[in-house]
């Protein structure tokens, strides 16, 4: 059988430093000085804990002037697509994944992968660039879809179809309701409607960074030579959690195996 990928240290950093210097200026001498009025407190910074295994308000009425009523929330007109901020892709939180229960990352589940519609889009990448590659072509299919009014109803999913030491193909694909007819206009060139791999797979769960993944990969060819399976020579990817970086513990991932 082909491995999905050698053991290669997919490892990105990303770290963040910033400070900010606060110079208080004192008050010009008035000729009947008042107390100063303490200043305001600083909040202090948020502080964020890994997952174990992802303007001032204007004046008020006056005293005969009623309540001004809120302004109504301004509504899209109707077949209006929702179309999420620029460079943000919408959220896959609550799509259901292809396999309703749950995997166990301490064990392989057979399961029976469902045929699903899916937008399509094919690329390469490098392997120190696998999750900026797959994100960035994430986030082109989700807002292409949102664009052109199409319902997402999966979460994301990439197929990898070549490897080698240098890089991969791949397909990123994310389901749909229904495959459009026709094909609505201002889609991108380069996105197509097909289906999600379908048939029995093996499930294997891997909880924790991406840049991780390797260890997950070499668990699934043990497992594999150990028991004799064949597979095709696509690994397929499921991203129950967003794809945002190679460090990020709370990520999760399905990974299919699909039997010959």
């Amino acid at each position: 059988m082909k491995t999905r990928l050698p053991t290669i240290a997919i490892g990105l950093a990303a770290s963040l430093a910033c400070g900010a210097s606060v110079l208080a200026q004192q008050p010009a001498p008035a000729p009947a000085p008042s107390p100063a009025a303490p200043p305001a407190a600083t909040p202090s910074p948020a502080q964020t804990t890994p997952l174990p295994t992802t303007t001032a308000p204007g004046p008020g009425p006056g005293t005969n002037q009623a309540p001004t009523p809120p302004a109504p929330e301004k509504a899209l007109p109707p077949g209006t697509p929702a179309v999420p901020p620029a460079g943000q892709a919408p959220s896959s939180a609550n799509r259901p994944p292809l396999v309703a229960n749950p995997g166990d990352p301490s064990d392989v589940d057979e399961v029976t992968l469902p045929a699903k519609p899916a937008a399509i889009l094919s690329g390469s990448a490098k392997w120190d660039q696998a999750v900026p590659s797959l994100k960035d072509a994430i986030a082109k299919v989700e807002a292409a879809l949102a664009q052109a009014g199409i319902k997402a109803n999966g979460k994301p999913i990439s197929v990898f179809n070549r490897t080698d030491d240098d890089g991969f193909q791949y397909e990123v694909m994310v389901p749909v309701e229904a495959v459009p007819n026709p094909r609505p206009a201002g889609l991108p060139d380069d996105l197509r409607f097909g289906a999600t791999p379908s048939g029995k797979a093996l499930r294997f769960t891997h909880k924790g960074p991406y840049e991780g993944i390797d260890q997950t990969y070499e668990t699934v060819t043990a497992y594999l030579d150990a028991k004799g399976i064949l597979v095709q020579d696509a690994f397929v990817e499921e991203y129950l959690t967003p794809l945002a970086s190679p460090s990020d513990e709370a990520l999760e991932v399905n990974i299919y195996a699909l039997p010959k």
